[in-house]
């Protein structure tokens, strides 16, 4: 049984390539298309497995896009749980620009899924869950979703004794009540949803505590983009500088941070070296192109850095 089970309701095959330059209506010449699986908990049982911890990835698929998706994830050799549905799995489409060295991000909504194939989406995951230390919950939910799905997710977690790290946002953020360990907005969608500017330090950590305080999540780290991350819990806080890495693809660094921060407790670490692990993981992903998911060697020198400078 893997210590990390993630789930994620809104999948995608990842297709990414690149051109010299966009312009309007012309016909843009690609180079080769790269497919990899992509989506919240693909990504991080993607990432715990080239961390070297074990990790099942449970998500719903269907049509084509789905069966290829699966196909991907069996020659790649990550452990999975598939729930058939009736749509077709979403295309996400990343173009880099060889001119600029600005990328292109296309996301699709996803499949509508029906109550019975979101009932059976938590089924799954309590039965793939037990025993497991960790649920890594992530990505956007699909249409047809009650966005109270990750609060479903967080009830199912806590009844297996099992601890749950949630990157969400929006409805789906607004309707947790509680039940989340950890919890991974980014400063857009902390504000969002504070529903108020929080340009201050104090002021993002205020926010966070709001959550902290009425009961969603014991801990809430807030990641900043070129500015760090930020580590709250009731009684500390503290500001983690970001890593200087050549930026080459924004696509997955966030599921990278949150999964390499499970394997980090899954590990025994401490809080804030699990998060400064997860800061190695989401800096080495950016140095990846397109879609690919970062090399290990990059995370551990990263991480190694870090803790040599007493960081």
């Amino acid at each position: 049984m893997p210590d990390i089970v993630a789930i994620t309701m809104n999948p995608a095959l990842d297709i990414s390539t690149s051109t010299e330059a966009v312009v309007q209506t012309h016909k843009l010449r690609c180079a080769a298309a790269r497919y990899d699986p992509g989506g919240g908990a693909i990504n991080v049982a993607r990432e715990a497995r080239t961390l070297g911890v074990d990790a099942l990835a449970v998500f719903p698929a269907g049509g084509p896009t789905g069966r290829t998706l699966q196909e991907l994830l069996n020659r790649g050799g990550i452990p999975h749980r598939l729930v058939p549905i009736a749509g077709q799995t979403r295309v996400s489409f990343t173009a880099d620009e060889r001119r600029s060295g600005g990328q292109y991000r296309f996301v699709f909504p996803g499949p509508e899924m029906s109550d019975a194939e979101q009932q059976t989406c938590l089924a799954v995951l309590a039965e793939a869950a037990r025993g497991a230390r960790f649920v890594v919950a992530t990505g956007s939910l699909p249409p047809g979703v009650r966005p109270d799905f990750f609060q479903q997710v967080a009830d199912v977690t806590q009844g297996l004794g099992a601890r749950l790290l949630l990157d969400t946002s929006g409805d789906a953020l607004r309707s947790m009540r509680g039940g989340v360990y950890l919890l991974k907005p980014s400063g857009r969608e902390l504000r969002e949803y504070a529903g108020r500017d929080l340009r201050r330090t104090d002021e993002q950590v205020e926010a966070a505590r709001e959550l902290i305080g009425t009961g969603v999540a014991e801990v809430v780290v807030v990641s900043l983009g070129s500015k760090g991350a930020l580590l709250v819990t009731a009684d500390e806080h503290e500001a983690l500088p970001a890593l200087d890495v050549p930026v080459r693809s924004a696509v997955g660094a966030g599921d990278s941070m949150v999964a390499a921060i499970a394997v980090g407790l899954v590990r025994g670490f401490a809080l804030r070296r699990a998060v400064w692990l997860g800061m190695a993981a989401g800096a080495a992903t950016l140095m990846t192109p397109g879609t690919e998911p970062c090399d290990r060697e990059d995370v551990e020198r990263l991480f190694a850095g870090v803790q040599t400078s007493g960081a």
